[in-house]
């Protein structure tokens, strides 16, 4: 989608997104009441998920202990940030509820967007990705990492993922691409059709036993295209038993504003940052919601509402919604001002950049092995 002030495609994002439009625009519904156990998590509970289609599959498959999927992908293109966070909770989240996860390493989709050759990208997806999602709390058990370039050791399984991409390509049209993507590329097409494939072959006989998989696609708003055309495919395509639902998610903002890109070393904060790193990021970048002056902070108070510190504590570092609440009441009073508000955000991030840091240095080799490459 485009408009004057933003524009959002799964290549790109740009300027001020207009989540509501975006709603309209895409044919999302916004998300109601949910169950406890998801209102229980903060990034449902803030709203950080704002939208679905058909999650009702999977919050009937919860309540009545049936078995349900949830796939991802991750594009391995650069540092891991506090942005990708977002969807690797998710990860585990729903892990949890008892969920079998897939992840896909989009290797082939950057080689042939980005340029980027396939060892560079399995180098990224294992030191910057996986690791951290181990460290995040990601179990092995009933979870598949894999290469799009190199699906399983399984050669059953393996044929059956790469003869679903084939035979999916009869389902769509070039007009289709158009009028999903715009501009479209033969590499972008070939990427798509393998994107529909990682969303759609958990549902084949050899992956599954159940009659009717459901399967929940948490993604960011951006990369709804995909998720319309896997799903416009997968009704034509009757071979596979797979139910799509997806969640979306608003974008964790850059330190100036705008989506926080792995491109732009000073637009993120790092799962790698060191203490005074992050601290220098956001003393230096972080746009502030504050006065210019601290006589008229104090006088007309600040708009927590665009100041990006805020926005992290409300996203992902500051669980206790009483505390939230009055940080967000005394920045707006002027009580308290945007030097002390980034010193608090600085201390919760590096109390949790701290502890997880640990956990991530502590993980060998064979732990990686333990999710990539025993299939």
């Amino acid at each position: 989608m485009k408009d004057k002030e933003f524009s959002v495609s799964p290549w790109e994002v740009s300027g001020e997104v207009d989540y509501d439009k975006l709603i309209k625009e895409f044919g999302v519904q916004k998300l109601e009441k949910l169950p406890k156990v998801f209102e229980d998590n903060i990034l449902f509970r803030r709203k950080l998920i704002f939208a679905h289609r058909d999650i009702q599959r999977i919050l009937e498959a919860i309540k009545n202990k049936k078995k349900f999927a949830m796939v991802t992908g991750l594009m391995p293109s650069g540092k891991f940030h506090i942005g990708h966070m977002v969807v690797a909770l998710q990860m585990i989240f729903y892990q949890k509820l008892g969920a079998k996860i897939y992840i896909a390493v989009a290797d082939v989709e950057t080689y042939n967007t980005r340029n980027q050759d396939l060892e560079k990208s399995r180098e990224i997806a294992i030191e910057e990705y996986i690791k951290n999602y181990i460290a995040l709390g990601l179990k092995p058990k009933n979870c598949e990492i894999y290469f799009q370039s190199a699906r399983s050791k399984d050669a059953e399984k393996s044929n059956a993922y790469y003869r679903l991409q084939n035979l999916l390509a009869r389902r769509v049209t070039f007009n289709e691409f158009k009028a999903v993507y715009g501009e479209i590329t033969p590499g972008k097409m070939i990427s798509s059709l393998l994107q529909a494939s990682d969303m759609l072959h958990p549902g084949l006989k050899e992956f599954t036993k159940e009659k009717e998989l459901p399967v929940i696609v948490p993604v960011g708003v951006d990369q709804d295209p995909h998720i319309r055309l896997a799903r416009d495919i997968s009704k034509r395509f009757k071979e596979t038993n797979l139910q799509i639902s997806s969640t979306y998610n608003r974008f964790i903002p850059g330190l100036s504003g705008g989506k926080m890109s792995s491109s732009e070393e000073n637009s993120y904060i790092a799962l790698t940052d060191k203490p005074e790193e992050v601290k220098r990021k956001i003393n230096k970048y972080a746009f502030s919601g504050g006065r210019d002056t601290l006589e008229e902070h104090r006088k007309h108070g600040g708009n927590p509402d665009i100041d990006v510190s805020f926005q992290y504590l409300r996203d992902l570092f500051e669980p206790d919604d009483k505390k939230l609440d009055k940080i967000y009441k005394d920045y707006k009073s002027g009580k308290l001002t945007s030097g002390e508000l980034k010193n608090y955000t600085i201390d919760k991030i590096n109390t949790f950049l701290k502890e997880h840091q640990k956990r991530r240095e502590n993980i060998t080799k064979k732990d990686v092995e333990g999710f990539v490459y025993k299939r």
